[in-house]
């Protein structure tokens, strides 16, 4: 590490990913019709590329054309534990159904903690880039260091109290 960080960047939000793709039209169309993103206005660059966004996650995803699109890894196999982005959803079921309607081949996990279960669906877009849908949100977000890596206890009380509640429900 290039030096002693004490207090964390000021960050406030994950603004958007970037995807290097083999072609922006097919991931667009994927973004757009499977996960519901919209296109947005992007900067006039000197590259072929689209920026969407989804105003239910406010989120944003910028596609970027590869200058030599045979060069990009094919991956074909389905790994959770490859790097990939995940999205909750309301229904674990509607996900599955809506995958198999559109004939994208995915795998489901289920992960136990606790007492409490997470449903994961898994699949690939168009160039490989992992992408999972989650109920992530049944799994309470308890932070391993008192400071929680700077984060003020007004910000924490929120998080912590819904999961107490949560946990009183489950026990």
């Amino acid at each position: 590490m290039v030096g002693t960080v004490k207090v964390p960047l000021p960050l406030t939000s994950l603004n958007h990913i970037s995807l290097i793709c083999r072609s922006v039209e097919e991931s667009l169309d994927f973004y757009q019709n499977i996960l519901g993103f919209i296109p947005i206005r992007r900067p006039s660059f000197d590259f072929n590329g689209a920026w969407l966004y989804n105003f239910n996650y406010s989120m944003g995803i910028h596609l970027l054309q590869a200058e030599n699109p045979d060069s990009l890894p094919k991956k074909t196999e389905i790994n959770p534990k490859d790097n990939h982005i995940s999205f909750q959803c309301e229904s674990m079921a509607a996900v599955a159904r809506g995958l198999k309607d559109m004939g994208i081949k995915y795998i489901e996990r289920e992960v136990e903690e606790g007492g409490i279960f997470v449903s994961q669906i898994f699949f690939h877009d168009p160039d490989g880039f992992m992408v999972e849908i989650c109920d992530c949100e049944n799994l309470p977000v308890v932070p391993l260091a008192a400071n929680a890596n700077g984060a003020s206890a007004c910000k924490m009380r929120p998080i912590l109290q819904r999961h107490e509640d949560l946990a009183l429900c489950i026990n």
